[in-house]
């Protein structure tokens, strides 16, 4: 019974992790062409964050190495899908940042929880984004999907 305890506190905490203070869920991610739609062949990457509210509003950003970006979104779409841009990033060299104000709607809300929205760095090499990472918060499926 003991150790039934520890594994829900653990998972407890686990959960715990992705959320802020104010009820919003951080999630990170990790850009590659592999992820994009169709794949690229690109040495190029990201990672970083992006935090969802619970009234929707969006803040953070993703940095990129060696991929000559020109400008960056978030985008509603399941993995293995592209989609409609929700969030233009403001670019600020490396680094692509939720504008003040970012907010999704309730649609784009659930779209998040199920894992299906993404974010994408265009170049001028890959016009329709040379690296892609899907924001999967925790509980997601790993392939999307309602």
């Amino acid at each position: 019974m003991r150790k039934l305890y520890v594994v829900a506190a653990t998972l407890a905490l686990a959960a715990c992790a992705q959320m802020t203070p104010g009820g919003g869920t951080t999630v990170p991610v990790t850009l590659s062409g592999a992820e994009e739609v169709p794949p690229v062949m690109t040495q190029g990457s990201g990672k970083g964050s992006f935090t969802v509210a619970r009234d929707g509003s969006v803040t953070g950003s993703v940095t990129t190495t060696g991929v000559p970006g020109f400008m960056a979104h978030i985008h509603q779409g399941a993995p293995g899908t592209n989609g409609p841009i929700i969030v233009p990033l403001v670019k600020d060299g490396d680094t692509y940042t939720a504008p003040p104000g970012a907010k999704l709607t309730e649609a784009q809300m659930e779209a998040f929880r199920a894992g299906n929205l993404y974010v994408n760095v265009h170049s001028p090499q890959y016009k329709g984004g040379e690296v892609r990472g899907q924001l999967r918060p925790q509980g997601a499926p790993a392939k999307g999907g309602y």
